[in-house]
């Protein structure tokens, strides 16, 4: 059963919005996030953090990698963050999956952390009232992590339009004000979902 599970981020308001969220999905244990600077910084010391990590690591404790995707082509920055693992002596979920025997998960976020938020539009709602309750329902927003130009960008427009942040979206206000919100069980985002799914599998581990 899963004592402890470390989750590796990117930036900040990613870490503010698993403050939020991890409780609502593993009350039963507990969680640590370490925040990089920059997706750059994760990916060139997520390396020798994993070796270290391997030399000390409980069975029953986990690592979750979190990285944005960006304008990365997704196959491949997936194999990079397997390739890691497997380099550092874990067993990854991917590779694990079959005999359940696995102590790291790899989940990109597709493409930024935003597109959560466009996910999980009542949340969204609650903690912006005058935003359009039909933004799911309109062109380019139905799939939450296609949404083109930009995902940040395109809540930044929608909530200017709404009279929020006329000086430009705040970011880190913002995850706070979502995220606090946010049902787990709700969210649309296909690359949410498999983030709670990699959480769940973690919390039936072996």
């Amino acid at each position: 059963m899963l004592e402890k599970l470390i989750v590796f981020v990117e930036e900040p308001s990613m870490e503010t919005t698993l403050e939020q969220l991890l409780p609502k999905l593993i009350s039963e244990a507990d969680f640590e996030i370490r925040r990089f600077q920059s997706k750059d910084e994760l990916l060139r010391k997520l390396p020798d953090r994993l070796r270290g990590y391997k030399n000390w690591l409980p069975a029953n404790w986990a690592i979750l990698v979190l990285v944005d995707r960006d304008e990365d082509d997704c196959l491949l920055l997936k194999q990079t963050l397997e390739k890691m693992v497997a380099e550092a002596g874990f067993v990854s979920m991917t590779a694990g999956r079959n005999d359940h025997h696995f102590q790291v998960a790899n989940r990109i976020v597709v493409e930024e952390l935003e597109a959560w938020f466009f996910g999980d539009w009542q949340a969204v709602q609650a903690a912006y009232p005058r935003v359009f309750a039909t933004i799911p329902k309109k062109d380019g927003f139905r799939d939450p992590d296609a949404i083109s130009g930009g995902t940040w960008e395109a809540l930044e427009r929608v909530l200017k339009k709404a009279g929020y942040f006329k000086t430009g979206l705040r970011k880190m206000e913002c995850a706070q004000a979502v995220s606090q919100h946010m049902d787990p069980a709700r969210n649309t985002s296909k690359s949410f979902q498999a983030f709670r799914g990699a959480v769940s599998s973690f919390l039936s581990m072996t």
